[in-house]
């Protein structure tokens, strides 16, 4: 494995890599950790002490996905990317790795970069693939260096428009994954007494979107551990009162809609 791309988050000079030690001309220095990522977060640009999902969330995102569920969201993800060639990818949000992991699989020639505001998703997405570059660090201060990207994707994370559009090639494209309109509906409809359809995401400022497809399909949750996975993946963990979650464990199993919009956006000329 190459060299990871990075540059300094403090000065945004260039990172070289030193045994397991990223230094610049400015002497700001980063260290692997011994699980094979680095920390690219600086405190000063931290808003918390501990940002993104904690520990808890990460496990519960990991077992859900294991169970299969969001599978053909991925499979149709991979396929629409088709071959990448030797080209850099950046991951933003890329939680535990469950996808990032398999575009560095399935082209094995590209540069593959994950990056999470989560040390905890970081440190166990790093374990599970060490041939993909792990940081940490913020989607609003990326560490890469202008029109150094060929393609960047971006599921259910919050992004930066202008940092996105920073980092791409002019030529190159955004690929978002957001929720589609139905997207889990059936949940909401126990939790709120007047449940909305999911909105479509805004296009990035300085994009525009060049395509859309949705993936659909219907599920069942049979077990209330995969359920109370569920819950605590997503902000609905934060909003259901104990009442209505033992209802809704009561109810199983539960058939859910899971929708998400694949979109492709390219940097307007």
């Amino acid at each position: 494995m190459t060299a990871p791309n990075y540059i300094c988050p403090i000065c945004q000079s260039s990172l070289l890599l030193t045994d397991k030690t990223f230094r610049c001309e400015n002497n700001h220095c980063f260290d692997y950790a011994k699980e094979g990522y680095v920390h690219l977060l600086p405190v000063q640009n931290k808003k918390s002490l501990m940002p993104g999902d904690d520990k808890n969330m990460v496990m519960a995102r990991r077992a859900f996905l294991e169970k299969g569920f969001y599978q053909h969201l991925r499979a149709q993800l991979l396929d629409s990317l088709g071959e990448l060639a030797e080209q850099q990818v950046v991951d933003l949000g890329c939680g535990e790795g469950y996808y990032t992991n398999e575009l560095q699989r399935i082209n094995p020639n590209a540069a593959v970069y994950g990056v999470d505001i989560s040390k905890a998703a970081v440190k166990y997405a790093s374990k599970r693939n060490k041939a993909v570059h792990y940081s940490v660090a913020t989607n609003a201060l990326l560490p890469f260096a202008d029109g150094s990207t060929d393609l960047i994707v971006n599921i259910f994370a919050p992004i930066s428009a202008s940092e996105c559009a920073r980092i791409l090639k002019t030529s190159s494209k955004l690929v978002t994954v957001t929720p589609g309109e139905n997207h889990l509906f059936e949940l909401k409809q126990f939790i709120y007494d007047a449940p909305e359809k999911h909105q479509q995401a805004a296009v990035p400022e300085g994009f525009e979107q060049a395509s859309m497809t949705v993936n659909e399909h219907q599920a069942s949750v049979d077990d209330a551990e995969d359920l109370n996975n569920l819950l605590l993946m997503t902000p609905f963990g934060w909003k259901i009162t104990q009442d209505k979650k033992a209802k809704l464990l009561a109810s199983l199993p539960l058939n859910l809609t899971l929708s998400f919009n694949l979109t492709e956006y390219q940097i307007k000329s």
